[in-house]
């Protein structure tokens, strides 16, 4: 097999570093790491956590929000709880505090995860032209999707991938 042959293309290369990313998260319920990307240069990367000098997940514990929403699938109404750590703040709203406007404007971000509602909607007015994911988040999936459709903004999930194993987070429980 030549050198060619075993080149990652490049969905795989920015994933990876994305996921790569994601392993500075001190979180114990999830790491998320996000990179910026113009055509095929990287500008700017990200990963979930605490505020700069403040207590992480890991040494103050996760501060967990519950919220309740209203969800109709096939004319059923169902309240679904949603739990979420708000002691972090998540990959891609770091990232867009960290990157210029000007290198945001038709790039594309990696993300470890779909982004939330919230994410989503900053990414939205933040300049890029495209999303891509590999974990889905199910809760905000239909409502994302609905609104990068109406703002034009490529949004796939790379299903095929594989993160680098030693990337991969062990939950204890």
């Amino acid at each position: 097999m030549s050198a060619t042959e075993l080149r990652k293309d490049w969905d795989t290369y920015f994933m990876d570093i994305a996921y790569m990313v994601s392993t500075r998260s001190r979180c114990p319920r999830r790491h998320v790491g996000a990179v910026l990307v113009q055509g095929k240069k990287l500008l700017g990367t990200a990963y979930n956590g605490a505020p700069m000098g403040v207590a992480d997940c890991s040494e103050a514990g996760c501060m967990i929000s519950e919220e309740y929403e209203l969800v109709v699938t096939d004319g059923q109404e169902e309240m679904v709880k949603k739990q979420r750590c708000i002691r972090t703040i998540h990959a891609e709203q770091n990232l867009l505090l960290f990157t210029d406007r000007i290198d945001r404007e038709g790039s594309s971000v990696y993300v470890t995860d779909e982004p939330c509602w919230t994410c989503a909607n900053m990414l939205a007015n933040s300049g890029v032209t495209e999303i891509v994911f590999h974990r889905s988040y199910p809760k905000d999936t239909s409502k994302v999707t609905n609104m990068m459709q109406q703002k034009g903004i490529s949004f796939r999930k790379l299903d095929n991938y594989q993160p680098p194993r030693e990337t991969m987070m062990t939950v204890s429980n």
